[in-house]
């Protein structure tokens, strides 16, 4: 947390460091995306001593990138949520991550997918058993607000890259591993939907293409369930989803949840190497949910 040299002081890139440039700002901001609000909650999750929990807090309420938020009166105690200034960082956080992911874990490739021994597939694997934050993301239909966990006895989220309509898809898109398949996966959910329904679940895809471009594909693929847009990286970044860039934008990574109406993601699918297995193993997990009550 220092001051940004007079030098310097028209650069918004140290600018932005200023403010956000120490490891344990950047770890905090992650973690409140993630959904733990509470300061012994945020000690845990970094393992950061509490004097410089309490430092770090402070400096990032006082520079708005979050705010302290009362729960409890007597004594009175709050909790730390991002503003919307500290939402904007969650498309920073991402990108870091998949630099990290191609460029630190993996060989510099570019993939819309990963091996069953990386640490995405173990990141993914971990969300098993965490609750998934309160968050909306805009629907296809209209671009209303949408719970990604609709409530039932189960919701199925499954994350794809993007469709080719109705805008093409860049350059290159079918040479990177990983990429084909979105309309087959889609199409595939959408004949499944009503098995899934009778099971007392609902199917959300997501992808961090924008909702009026979801609406054009789900009109033309009679598609009967919500489309969610992740185009904010708000569930990516709560869920520390694998994307990968291609056309400037992150991509979701090819993946399937399986949420519980407590928020509890009780199934997690990625890499997905074969699509029709994936919705097969979903659908059976769900039938299963249902029996358990």
């Amino acid at each position: 947390m220092r001051s940004v040299p007079e030098r310097d002081a028209a650069c918004a890139i140290a600018q932005a460091a200023a403010v956000v440039g120490d490891w344990w700002s950047l770890l905090l901001i992650r973690e409140t995306a993630r959904g733990h609000h509470r300061f012994d909650a945020l000690q845990e999750e970094i393992g950061i001593s509490r004097k410089v929990l309490t430092e770090r807090l402070a400096h990032l309420v006082e520079t708005g990138v979050l705010e302290k938020v009362p729960y409890q009166d007597r004594p009175v105690r709050h909790e730390y949520r991002l503003t919307e200034s500290g939402r904007g960082l969650l498309p920073v956080l991402l990108s870091m991550q998949d630099w990290a992911d191609r460029w630190v874990f993996g060989d510099g490739s570019l993939t819309g997918t990963a091996d069953e021994a990386s640490a995405e597939a173990r990141r993914v694997a971990d969300l098993t058993g965490e609750r998934l934050p309160r968050l909306e993301l805009p629907g296809h239909r209209d671009g209303t607000p949408v719970d990604p966990v609709a409530g039932g006895a189960a919701t199925v989220l499954f994350c794809y890259p993007a469709t080719g309509a109705p805008s093409p898809l860049p350059d290159n898109w079918s040479d990177i591993p990983g990429t084909i398949g979105c309309t087959l996966e889609n199409r595939l959910f959408r004949e499944a939907y009503g098995d899934f329904r009778a099971a007392g679940a609902e199917v959300h895809g997501v992808s961090t293409q924008r909702p009026d471009e979801q609406r054009v594909f789900a009109a033309q693929e009679s598609i009967p369930f919500p489309l969610l847009s992740d185009v904010d990286l708000r569930l990516a970044a709560a869920l520390r989803l694998p994307t990968f860039r291609a056309g400037q934008l992150l991509r979701l990574k090819r993946a399937v949840l399986v949420v519980d109406r407590d928020r509890v993601v009780r199934h997690a699918r990625f890499p997905v190497t074969d699509i029709p297995a994936a919705v097969t193993e979903a659908l059976a997990l769900v039938r299963r949910l249902a029996e358990e009550g």
